[in-house]
């Protein structure tokens, strides 16, 4: 029996030896300010004064909470670690000095943070005003000479693991599972509208028809005001949606169209680059691990922290493979027609794009 009790409190004192070293090892991560600013932006993609006012908006205006043990801080800092570089979260548990099992439920706190109606309707926002629609057209038209655009707009697929419900839903035509994510930039490469809401296997077409911006869209033709969506063939010419016109004879005004189409519509591949390049979770060969709407979540809370990093004009990762601001101008054409159309919105944008072809 002694030597039972003699076991049971090494036992205990190892276990607080342990506790001791890693709450030890949290207060030193938490001295960022110790670790130079180069090295903090490769590990975490923002520089030290953008991650304390993101810190400050998560504590005032989402739910997010440190406790006595773990900082918020160190929270985001977790969070922004995963994120960053798509390592299981056991790797970056034990690079934090945080169990995997901590490890998982800060990334869960931070991601449903930024997924905050707060913080998303603050970073992602669709151009509200004449003022600032112009801004976006004047930047298009000065650099591709193709007036009246006022975002590009594409879909990308984030692979995840095989969902245990619904799993055609996520299988899509490229052999893998993923979300089929739709997204929209302006000229700056700034995510204007994001959806996540669908599996793989959904055509482009099918996202576009079932967002709201379409109809924000259409609206604003109706109030008079001609401005435009770039899109790939996979979708649907509209009056408020432009697509490349497919095997124009060369040196035409439909040539010159498409051309500086596909060249303005790079846009949206040079964001999903760089967004890929910042956030590695959401590249291809990482694969989110999670349940498709935690990997939605995870999705949105890079898109909200890719328009920080622009807001903060902080430069591409230093590790970023070399093309990856590069558009891919032929998959822009050859592309998959649509499978969803209305007979008369077709008929009025293609006389819509006509009139846009005659002025080039």
């Amino acid at each position: 029996m002694h030597s039972l009790r003699l076991l049971w409190a090494a036992h205990n004192e190892n276990t607080w030896e342990r506790r001791q070293k890693r709450t030890l090892h949290r207060r030193q991560l938490e001295t960022i300010q110790e670790m130079p600013e180069l090295l903090f932006m490769q590990h975490f993609r923002l520089n030290k004064k953008t991650f304390r006012k993101l810190c400050s908006d998560l504590k005032s205006h989402t739910l997010l909470k440190g406790s006595s043990e773990i900082s918020l801080e160190t929270k985001v800092l977790c969070a922004l670690s995963f994120l960053a570089t798509g390592s299981y979260q056991k790797i970056v548990g034990v690079g934090h000095y945080l169990t995997q099992r901590t490890t998982s439920r800060c990334i869960r706190e931070v991601v449903n943070a930024l997924n905050h109606n707060w913080m998303v309707s603050r970073w992602i926002v669709f151009p509200q005003t004449p003022q600032e629609r112009s801004i976006i057209k004047e930047k298009f038209q000065r650099s591709h000479n193709l007036p009246g655009v006022i975002g590009c707009i594409d879909c990308t697929h984030i692979a995840i693991v095989r969902p245990a419900e619904e799993e055609h839903l996520f299988y899509n035509r490229k052999g893998f599972h993923s979300l089929n994510v739709q997204m929209i930039c302006h000229y700056d490469l700034k995510i204007t509208n994001v959806n996540t809401k669908f599996g793989g296997a959904a055509h482009d077409s099918h996202i576009w028809s079932a967002s709201h911006v379409g109809s924000y869209m259409e609206g604003l033709h109706e109030s008079g005001e001609h401005v435009w969506l770039l899109g790939d063939s996979g979708y649907p010419q509209r009056p408020w949606l432009m697509t490349p016109i497919l095997n124009c004879e060369p040196g035409s005004q439909e040539d010159t169209y498409t051309r500086r189409h596909v060249q303005a519509r790079s846009r949206i591949e040079r964001c999903f680059g760089l967004l890929k390049a910042r956030w590695r979770c959401m590249l291809r060969h990482r694969v989110l691990h999670y349940h498709p709407e935690m990997a939605s979540k995870i999705i949105n809370a890079c898109c909200v922290l890719h328009n920080i990093a622009l807001h903060a004009s902080i430069p591409p990762p230093s590790d970023m493979p070399a093309g990856s601001l590069e558009g891919s101008e032929d998959d822009a054409v050859h592309h998959s027609t649509s499978i969803n159309d209305n007979q008369n919105e077709l008929i009025r944008g293609r006389a819509m794009r006509s009139r846009l072809v005659s002025r080039m």
